[in-house]
Parts: C-alpha cells; structure tokens; sequence
C-alpha cells in the first residue's frame, strides 16, 4: 500500500513538474514573438530647424515658439545680435499617432506655413524589427510682406511647396541620427539657386548626455549652383527637457524658421562667424488621453 501511495506522489509531481515547464515554455515562446517598438529617438518633433522621425500622440497639441536674434559677430552696439529678433508661432496637432498637421507665421517676409507629417514605419525591435522610421512631410508657405516690384506678384508666386523623407534610426539610448532629403519648389525663383526647384540633402543628430539634456545638430547641403552669397542652413545646440517643455538652445547661419526660408534663403556663413542664436520653446497640451506609443516627451 504504501509503494502504491509513493508511486502515486511521484507520479503527481511529474506531472506537475511537466506542466510547470510547458508553462514556462510557452511565456518564453510568446515573449520571443513580441515587437517592441522604440520611441524617443529625438525629444521633439524638431530637431532644430527640420523636421524630427518624432510624432504627436493623438490629440496632443504642441505649442512652439521659436526665436532668432541677429549674428553675434555684429558686437556689442547690437549686443551681439541680441537687439534683433526674428520668430515664428505655430501649433502642432495630432490627428492620430501616425498623423500630425501644423501651421505657424513667421516675421521673416511675413510667411505664413502650413505641413502635414505623415509615418509610414516606426523602428522596432523583437520578433519582428524594423531597422529605421520613416516619415514623409509636405507643406506650403506664403510671403505676405509689401512687395516694391512694379508688377505685384500673385499669391500663387508668393506660394512654396515642399516635401520631405526623413529617415531616422535611434542607435542606442544616447546616438539617434537621421537622414532628410527634400525637394523645395517656388513659383517665384528668388532663391539659393535662382530657379524655381531646390533640393537638399540634409541629415540631423541627438547625444544624449545627461537624462534631460542632449545636444543636437542638424544641416541641409543644397545640391546644384549656388548664387553668389547663398549658404546652406547648419545649426547645433542643446535641448533641455523640463516635464512639459522642451527648451532647444541653439546656434545657427539660418534666419529663416520654416523650410523655404531656412533652405532657400540662408546668406549667412557659419564657419566664417556668421552665427545667430536663438531658441525654441515647446510645450505640449493633452487633448484628451496620452497616447502610449507616442515617442515624444
């Protein structure tokens, strides 16, 4: 009876033992075949000037302000450019998590912007990875400063539409970078090249080196013959996470804030001391529930 009872007991526990492990089996099995994707590549849908692989969640508005003073090299009779300012206002919205508009005025030639930015993968990791983002951009801006031509120019020729792929890869926790080739068309050529198409090549960067802070880069090589005295766009600087703010601090030879005017029509020469600074000011509003798979903030 009682080798009966000791078969019965092992027996009992085998199958418990058996269990125990085809349990645990099938966890591994389902954790192997999860996809995790991966956000915060960049802490703002900026990285400075260009568009960011960064999306709003749905429902999340974005206020920017940004600013530019004048170049720092003028001394200190214009207190090394901080007694001139250029800015641009605008909101950012988020229609789903894959789809973000937005519009904004700037002072520089009075323009008014508008885009849409629309994701077509998001990088992820696990059973099934994705090695980059991919986002497409579009938009348009409008000059409506006083024109002195003799023949008024129409609000098609004072029209510009561009679009955008943006290309990003966060490598670690602390190096994202990303790729931005872009197509810029004016009905009017008065721009970096004199003709009515620009494109540009342009790339950015994030080296995160303290949890809330990381400096940033980004640079547009406009492609083709340049007129005299045009530059391409290069700007670096520091962004500072506060909770609902993201404070960019930054250098740039760009006085323009939106594509056409920092692509199109940057004079200034970085290298040869012809730098502004200025700042961006970002501050996100939930409209309605935060979206987990959001990247930002």
């Amino acid at each position: 009876m009682i080798k009966i009872i000791s078969v019965f007991i092992l027996c009992t526990g085998f199958v418990k033992l058996h269990a125990q492990e085809k349990g645990m089996l099938d966890s591994m099995i389902q954790d192997n075949r999860q996809t995790q994707k991966v956000s915060g590549a960049f802490k703002s849908t900026r990285v400075i000037n260009a568009h960011s692989v960064e999306m709003l969640g749905k429902k999340n508005l974005d206020v920017r302000i940004l600013h530019r003073f004048g170049m720092i090299n003028q001394g200190i009779k214009q207190f090394f450019g901080l007694d001139q300012a250029s800015m641009r206002m605008g909101a950012d919205y988020g229609i789903t998590d894959y789809i973000t508009v937005g519009f904004g005025r700037s002072t520089f030639r009075k323009e008014l912007d508008a885009f849409v930015k629309i994701r077509f993968l998001q990088q992820a990791t696990g059973y099934k990875p994705i090695p980059v983002s991919v986002i497409v951009a579009g938009g348009a801006t409008l000059w409506t400063e006083q024109s002195f031509d003799s023949i008024q120019p129409t609000i098609g020729e004072r029209t510009s539409y561009y679009l955008q792929l943006v290309l990003g890869k966060k490598i670690t926790s602390a190096l994202s970078l990303q790729a931005s080739p872009i197509v810029l068309y004016s009905s009017r050529a008065d721009n970096v090249g004199s003709s009515n198409t620009v494109v540009a090549l342009g790339g950015g960067g994030r080296i995160k080196f303290t949890k809330r802070m990381a400096f940033t880069f980004d640079y547009h090589h406009v492609l083709g013959p340049k007129t005299p005295g045009y530059r391409s766009p290069l700007s670096a600087g520091i962004d500072i996470e506060t909770g609902g703010h993201v404070f960019q601090l930054h250098f740039s030879n760009a006085v323009g804030m939106n594509e056409r005017a920092y692509i199109a029509q940057t004079t200034d020469e970085f290298f040869n001391g012809d730098i502004r600074f200025g700042f961006n000011l970002s501050r996100l509003f939930f409209i309605g529930k935060k979206s987990k798979s959001s990247g930002v903030y």
